[in-house]
């Protein structure tokens, strides 16, 4: 049962971080280059981090692979959001994925398995895009 809750959760971090890019599409002309890159590095460093968790508690005896996928995952997701601004975001957002992603499997392995871990995690992953969803209204 936890299994599937687990993927679940991996399912809606992802439609949030599409939704999310979709809102901050239509308004990345009136956002500055500090906020862009604040919200690259956010948004790569956090994607990385809460997908090697979740897919560490999934996956506990494939440490190298689930290493990997949270790398490129972060990556994708910071270059992707880093890529509505200018270059300097992109690298932002791909060096924030990057090392997010690796050193999330070690503290998922860390945790032991908390379930109170992983809601916390993603509870931070919530208010992180709330906030970078909020943020081009009060730029």
């Amino acid at each position: 049962m936890v299994f599937i809750l687990i993927g679940i959760i991996l399912y809606l971090n992802v439609l949030v971080i599409v939704f999310v890019y979709y809102l901050l599409w239509k308004k990345r002309k009136v956002i500055g280059f500090q906020l862009g890159m604040n919200i690259s590095m956010a948004a790569g460093g956090l994607s990385g981090m809460c997908s090697g968790i979740i897919l560490i508690y999934q996956f506990p005896l494939y440490f190298v692979t689930v290493t990997v996928i949270s790398t490129i995952f972060g990556v994708l997701v910071g270059s992707m959001y880093g890529g509505m601004f200018d270059f300097q975001t992109i690298l932002s957002g791909w060096i924030s994925g990057l090392m997010a992603g690796v050193m999330s499997p070690m503290v998922g392995a860390a945790a032991g398995q908390s379930e109170g871990f992983i809601f916390f995690v993603e509870g931070i992953f919530i208010l992180l895009f709330l906030v970078i969803s909020t943020s081009t209204k009060y730029n």
